[in-house]
């Protein structure tokens, strides 16, 4: 008998978790691996974020704190690899909760990595936007209705190009994976190549910046003395980049050979974009002239240090690489987010599910969800016109999501959750876990320290309001996913959703 193909296989895979293949299956294991290193940006967070870990205690937060974080990011990826590999669906973090922990985890993980994704849509769009105003405007000040204006002009046309289909997405995605390493390359040896001094004591050398202000305005972090605790602070620039990288799971039902693609994807986006994060970010604390200098001007530190010791039509270039970048990396989180949004829906997680689950005939995409996570990224900005909380608040999001799943993996492992995928860690697993829960809850801590205090009241009114909508209304009528045995009648709304959609419309 003939071995089946890898999509037969990916099909078959869907229909016993209970699901049809409504989408398009066409991403390969670059495509997949591409999506989630277009999210990660090291020139999206790696340099709208810059200032907050070199600002923190210099060089150190660079040299030593981003490869540390790296090494906590890649436990955390590989943990959720490995789930990932069992459980290959568009749903992600929250059919994993779901699956092995019941539906009241799962529910709690689809809000938290839902609000995760669309404030970390906000937080890139808002990015680039202040990024691209310092950039090539440094005298204009950021004023919050243009802001708003800008941000949802950008956001209209990613959700635009997501509208059309994933085959649009997979070729600018995958341009944006081979983007994102080229710019860096060039960055990290234009800036070598320019730099008055190689001095790489730079790299681990501990200096005290916080307090620095700009007239009224405080730069970056309060005054303290305690190194460790700014060290600690300065962990949020790897941790605002080092994120969505689950990303490769939320494209599962587009991704061929799914249960092999999808770990690969999300191990490999976060150990690539770590080690050229790393080199190029060691390589602009190295081109500094002044480091006091570069740390004064906070937010427009790595801008400063370009226009330094470049010339400024070669800085000007770069730092328009750098903003299509950024762009791409929000039009890949509008995928991302949208299937996950569908994925909630298709369960009856969401207000008007049935019209938010919908996939278009035409273009083989969840339509409505790619529009409502969109304009949901736009609205949250309007709240938050404070960069840095956005990005904490998305950070705290997507740290509980990815930690509650692996949390509930930890105990289910070798007991009621036996069955692993063809990509697993063995023994690994459960040391690895432990290690990631960990580090998420520091990672949550850090991010509501002043000045992001406000991240705390928005982290702290979600638990509260999720709290109320689970047992006033949720826990009766959430259904959650489909487990166990599938009825008659699920086997034929899997046929009949997958016919109506194939079919197109009449």
């Amino acid at each position: 008998m003939a071995e089946a193909s890898p999509e037969t296989d990916d099909v078959r895979t869907l229909h016993k978790l209970g699901y049809a293949q409504e989408l398009a299956r066409v991403l390969g294991g670059f495509s997949n691996f591409a999506i989630s290193l277009s999210i990660i940006c090291i020139l999206a967070g790696g340099v709208t974020s810059f200032h907050v870990g070199y600002c923190s205690v210099g060089g150190a937060a660079v040299g030593l704190g981003w490869p540390l974080v790296c090494v906590f990011s890649l436990c955390v990826a590989a943990t959720m690899g490995q789930i990932a590999s069992a459980f290959p669906t568009a749903g992600g973090l929250y059919h994993w909760a779901a699956i092995l922990g019941g539906r009241g985890w799962g529910w709690v993980t689809a809000w938290f990595n839902l609000a995760g994704l669309v404030t970390v849509l906000a937080s890139i769009n808002v990015g680039t936007y202040r990024f691209a105003l310092g950039a090539f405007f440094p005298d204009a000040k950021p004023d919050p209705m243009t802001q708003f204006w800008v941000v949802l002009l950008v956001t209209v046309s990613q959700a635009v190009v997501n509208h059309r289909g994933i085959r649009v997405t997979q070729v600018l995605t995958d341009f944006s994976g081979y983007w994102i390493l080229l710019i860096a390359s060039v960055l990290t040896v234009s800036l070598l190549a320019a730099a008055p001094t190689h001095d790489v004591s730079r790299l681990w050398t501990f200096t005290n910046y916080s307090g620095l202000q700009d007239g009224d305005a405080l730069v970056t972090w309060p005054q303290t003395e305690s190194l460790v605790w700014l060290f600690a602070l300065g962990f949020l620039l790897p941790a605002y980049t080092i994120t969505g990288f689950d990303a490769s799971a939320h494209v599962s039902e587009e991704t061929a050979g799914a249960a092999r693609n999808v770990p690969r994807g999300i191990v490999r986006s976060v150990l690539v974009s770590g080690v050229f994060g790393w080199v190029m970010l060691c390589a602009v604390v190295l081109a500094m002239r002044d480091p006091a200098a570069a740390a004064a001007k906070g937010a427009g530190a790595f801008v400063f240090t370009l226009e330094d010791v470049l010339p400024k039509w070669y800085s000007a270039v770069l730092l328009g690489c750098i903003v299509i970048a950024q762009y791409l990396c929000g039009l890949a989180t509008v995928t991302s987010a949208s299937r996950m949004a569908f994925a909630f829906a298709r369960d009856g997680g969401l207000p008007r599910s049935r019209a938010v689950r919908f996939v278009s005939p035409r273009f083989r995409t969840p339509v409505v969800a790619i529009w409502v996570v969109a304009l949901a990224s736009v609205a949250f900005t309007a709240y938050a016109e404070v960069y840095e909380t956005i990005a904490a608040v998305c950070v705290i999001f997507l740290c509980v999501s990815y930690v509650l799943p692996t949390a509930i993996g930890f105990v289910a492992h070798g007991r009621w959750w036996t069955e692993m995928g063809p990509w697993h860690l063995g023994w690994w697993f459960r040391p690895l876990a432990v290690v990631s829960v960990i580090g998420c809850g520091g990672l949550i801590v850090i991010g509501m320290q002043p000045p992001n205090e406000k991240a705390a009241v928005v982290v702290g009114g979600t638990v509260g309001l999720l709290g109320v909508l689970w047992f006033a209304v949720a826990r009766s009528t959430f259904p959650g996913p489909p487990l166990g045995a599938l009825t008659p009648q699920q086997r034929a709304e899997i046929a009949a959703a997958e016919v109506r959609v194939h079919e197109g419309p009449k």
